[in-house]
C-alpha cells in the first residue's frame, strides 16, 4: 500500500465509525486488565457473560485477592483454560497491591511483569484504558495487514512496528480498534465481505470476494 492508499484506508474506516470501541466490557483500568488476560483464546462474548457476575463482586485487586483462585474459577470456568487464569487473575491482583499501590500501571515494561500479561494485552490496556497510541496485534489485525498490504510481516511484533511507522498520526489513537473490528466482521479469514468493505478501493488483496451479482 502506498501512502495515500493508507490515508484513504482509515479515512473510510473513521468515516464509517468515528469513534470505534473494543467489545470486552470493564468498569475501571483493573476489571479492563483482567478481562483481556481473560481473553485469550476465548471469544468477547463468552468473557462478557462470565465477567459480568465475576465483577459484580471483584472489581479492585483487594476484591478479587480476597476472592481467591477458587471464587475466580467458580466465575469464568465457562472459559477456556480458566484454571491457569484464574491463577494468574489473583496473582497480577497480589502484585498490583504489593508493587503499584493496587493501581494499573501506565507503563509497558511494568504491565509486563505481571502475571498473564504480555505485550499485546499491555497495549489494548494502554490505548483504551490510558488513550496511548498503541496497537495490539491479534489474529484479526494480523490478517488485514498483511492481506491489505498495508504491513506485511512475518510476526505480530513485526506487524505492529510496521503499522506504528506506516497509520498516519492523526488515525493512530483509534487504528486498532478499527483494524480489529474490520477483521471480525468484514476482512474475515474465510471468505472476506469485500463487496460490503468501504476501504475496499484502497485495498491491494488480488482475490477480492466478487459482489454477489
Amino acid at each position: 500500500m502506498t501512502n495515500a492508499q493508507v490515508e484513504g484506508f482509515f479515512a473510510a474506516l473513521e468515516a464509517a465509525n468515528p469513534e470505534p470501541e473494543g467489545e470486552l466490557e470493564y468498569v475501571n483500568p483493573f476489571t479492563l486488565l483482567v478481562a483481556v488476560v481473560l481473553s485469550a483464546q476465548a471469544t468477547d462474548t463468552g468473557v462478557n457473560k462470565a465477567t459480568r457476575r465475576l465483577f459484580a463482586v471483584a472489581d479492585t485487586p483487594e476484591k478479587m485477592l480476597a476472592l481467591g483462585e477458587e471464587g475466580v474459577r467458580e466465575h469464568i470456568k465457562t472459559i477456556g483454560l480458566f484454571n491457569a487464569k484464574a491463577k494468574n487473575v489473583v496473582a497480577l491482583s497480589a502484585k498490583l497491591i504489593a508493587e503499584h499501590g493496587g493501581e494499573v500501571p501506565r507503563d509497558r515494561e511494568a504491565l509486563e511483569t505481571l502475571p498473564g500479561v504480555g505485550r499485546k494485552t499491555a497495549n489494548v490496556v494502554l490505548n483504551i484504558a490510558f488513550g496511548e497510541p498503541t496497537i495490539a496485534v491479534d489474529t484479526h489485525l494480523f490478517r488485514v495487514a498483511n492481506r491489505t498490504g498495508m504491513a506485511a510481516g512475518k510476526t505480530p511484533l513485526a506487524v505492529e512496528l510496521a503499522l506504528l511507522k506506516r497509520v498516519p498520526e492523526r488515525y493512530l489513537r483509534h487504528a486498532h480498534h478499527w483494524l480489529i473490528l474490520h477483521g471480525r466482521y468484514i476482512c474475515k479469514a474465510r471468505k472476506p465481505a469485500c463487496p460490503r468493505c468501504v476501504a475496499r478501493a484502497f485495498c491491494n488483496f488480488g482475490d477480492k470476494t466478487p459482489d454477489p451479482a
